[in-house]
C-alpha cells in the first residue's frame, strides 16, 4: 500500500502549519507530498520545503487543483487535505492503518474532522456553519481515494469552481461506479476562520452549484448525499411574497400589499430566529442575523436561477451538451512542453520524458474514437542543430511511450523563413486537419505557449493553454481557455459536447 498527499492551496498561512506537522511527524507509506498552488498566474511561486513538490493550477478552483495533484502522482492511494486543516499528531500512522489491507471494493476512506468551538459562549452563525463539517459526508478536507477509483470516475468535475459540492459530486460518482466509502480512524482539526458580516450572503452562490448537482445526479441527490432538504423552497416563497408586496405597493394597492407583506415579515422573522436563538444573542450578532436573513432569500433564489439557466444543457451523469453541441473530431497537441518535458532541440530519443498524466488523457481520447495528433515547431532543423531524421526518431520514441498518433506535422523552418506552417501561423493545424479529413473547426489545439493558441485561432480551431514554467503571464491572460494540466485540458475539450 502506498499513498501520496495532495494539498490544494490558495496561499493561506495555515499551509505552513499543515506542512510542518506532516514533515515533522512523518507519514508511513507516503510516497510524496504535493502542494498545488491555485493562485492566479501573476502570483509569485511558492517557496516550500524541498521535500514538497509544488504544482500550479492557475486559479481554476480546488477541483482543478486536486486533479492536477492526483494525476501527477503514481501512488495507489491519494490523500487529499485542505490547506487550513491540522492533521492529528498521529495522522500519518492512522491513515496508513486506515488504508492498509482494505478490500478492493473500497474506493475511498474519509477521515474525521474536528472543529474546535470557542469556550465560554455560544458559537456565532459562521462558527456553527464550520462546525457542520464535523458531520458532513465525503468532504475532501481529509479524504483519501484509491487512484483506480479516481480514474474510473474521471476525477473531480472542474465545473465546480468553488470549494463546494465538488466533493459530494465525486463521491456520488465513485459510489455509482460500484465502490464503497469507508470511515477512517485518523482525524484532523479544522479551525474556524474569521468571517465577514456578509459571509452568509456570499455563501448563497453555492445554490448555482446545487443546480449543477441536480442536473448531474437527479432530484434525489440531496438525500443520497445526506444533506437534508435545504431551505430553497421557503426562500422562494419569501422572495415571491416580497416581490408581490412591492408590486402592489408600487401600484398603490396598499390593501393588496398587506397580505404578502405580512407573509414576508413572518417568514423572515422565523428564519432570523432560527439563526439567532442558538447563538450568543449579542446585539451585534442579532443585527447581523436580521440583516442577512433579509438578504439571503433573494440572493439564494437569484443564484439558483442563474445556475439553472447556466447548466440547463448538462445531461444527467454527463458533461455539458445540447442539441447544438458537437464533440471534437480531433485533438492536436504541441509536443515539447506539453506532451513531453521540453529539452531544446532534442536529438536523443533517450532524453524523451512524458509529462505526468498525458498518457491517461491520450488514451481517454482514443477510447472515445477521437483522433489525436501532434503539431510541432522544430526550427533546430533549419538552424543545423539537428536533422529531420533525428526529429523523426524522437517522434517515434514519443509514440512508443504515449501510443500511436493519427497525424504528426512538423515545421522545420526558422522563424525568419516566413513560412505559413510555423506556429503562430495556422499552417500546421490546417495541414493536420486536412490529413485527418476533419473540419478544422472541429479540432482542438492544446499547447503551452501563446503561439499554440494563436495558431489555433488563426486556423479556426479551439485552443486550450496548459501553462508551465516557460509560459509568460501575458499569454495566460490572453488565452480564452486555460487548464492546469493536459488531462484537465482534455476534460475541457470534451465539455460542451455530448460525451
Amino acid at each position: 500500500m502506498s499513498y501520496a498527499v495532495v494539498i490544494p492551496t490558495c496561499g493561506r498561512p495555515s499551509l505552513d502549519v499543515l506542512l510542518a506537522r506532516l514533515l515533522h511527524d512523518g507519514a508511513p507509506g507516503s510516497t510524496e507530498i504535493v502542494v498545488v498552488d491555485d493562485r492566479p498566474a501573476a502570483a509569485e511561486p511558492l517557496t516550500l520545503d524541498r521535500r514538497v513538490r509544488v504544482l500550479r493550477s492557475f486559479g481554476r478552483g480546488p477541483a482543478a487543483a486536486r486533479n492536477a495533484g492526483w494525476r501527477a502522482v503514481g501512488a495507489e492511494w491519494v490523500a487529499f487535505l485542505d490547506d487550513d486543516v491540522v492533521p492529528g499528531p498521529d495522522w500519518g500512522r492512522r491513515i496508513a492503518d486506515d488504508l492498509r489491507g482494505v478490500p478492493p471494493t473500497v474506493g475511498a476512506s474519509q477521515g474525521r474532522i474536528e472543529v474546535p468551538l470557542p469556550a465560554g459562549r455560544r458559537p456565532i452563525d459562521a462558527e456553527r456553519g464550520t462546525a457542520g463539517l464535523a458531520s458532513a459526508r465525503w468532504i475532501t478536507a481529509d479524504m483519501a481515494y484509491r487512484r483506480v477509483a479516481l480514474e474510473r470516475a474521471g476525477g473531480f468535475d472542474e465545473r465546480f469552481r468553488r470549494a463546494y459540492r465538488e466533493d459530494a459530486d465525486l463521491a456520488l460518482r465513485v459510489l455509482g461506479a460500484g465502490y464503497q466509502i469507508a470511515g477512517g480512524r485518523r482525524s484532523s482539526t479544522h479551525p474556524v476562520r474569521p468571517a465577514g458580516a456578509l459571509a452568509s450572503v456570499r455563501a448563497q452562490r453555492g445554490n448555482a452549484d446545487d443546480a449543477l448537482m441536480r442536473r448531474r445526479h437527479g432530484r434525489g441527490w440531496r438525500e443520497r448525499a445526506g444533506d437534508g432538504p435545504g431551505r430553497l423552497r421557503w426562500h422562494a416563497v419569501t422572495t415571491a411574497a416580497a416581490l408581490a408586496a412591492l408590486g402592489a405597493a408600487a401600484a398603490r394597492r396598499r390593501r393588496v400589499a398587506t397580505g404578502p407583506a405580512l407573509l414576508w415579515g413572518g417568514l423572515t422573522a422565523e428564519f432570523a430566529l432560527r439563526r439567532i436563538l442558538p447563538g450568543p444573542r449579542t446585539a451585534a450578532e442579532i443585527g447581523r442575523m436580521v440583516a442577512s436573513s433579509i438578504a439571503i432569500p433573494p440572493a439564494a433564489c437569484w443564484h439558483r436561477l442563474a445556475g439553472e439557466l447556466h447548466w440547463r444543457r448538462v445531461r444527467p451523469g454527463g458533461t455539458s451538451g445540447g442539441p447544438g453541441a458537437r464533440p471534437p473530431l480531433a485533438v492536436l497537441f504541441d509536443r515539447d512542453g506539453t506532451l513531453i518535458h521540453d529539452a531544446p532541440h532534442n536529438a536523443d530519443p533517450a532524453a524523451v520524458r512524458p509529462v505526468a498524466g498525458v498518457k491517461w488523457a491520450l488514451d481517454r481520447l482514443r477510447g472515445l474514437g477521437i483522433a489525436v495528433g501532434v503539431v510541432s515547431n522544430q526550427s533546430g532543423v533549419a538552424r543545423g542543430l539537428l536533422t529531420g531524421e533525428e526529429v523523426a526518431r524522437v517522434n517515434a520514441r514519443v509514440a512508443e511511450l504515449l501510443g500511436p498518433f493519427d497525424v504528426l506535422c512538423v515545421c522545420p523552418h526558422d522563424p525568419g523563413d516566413g513560412c505559413g506552417c510555423r506556429k503562430p501561423a495556422p499552417g500546421l493545424v490546417l495541414v493536420a486537419a486536412a490529413e485527418l479529413g476533419v473540419p478544422v473547426e472541429r479540432c482542438v489545439v492544446i499547447g503551452d505557449i501563446g503561439a499554440d493558441m494563436e495558431a489555433a485561432a488563426a486556423a479556426g480551431a479551439r485552443g486550450i493553454l496548459v501553462p508551465n514554467g516557460r509560459t509568460r503571464p501575458e499569454e495566460v491572460r490572453a488565452a480564452a481557455e486555460v487548464a492546469a494540466d493536459v488531462p484537465a485540458a482534455v476534460a475541457i475539450a470534451l465539455s460542451g459536447s455530448l460525451w
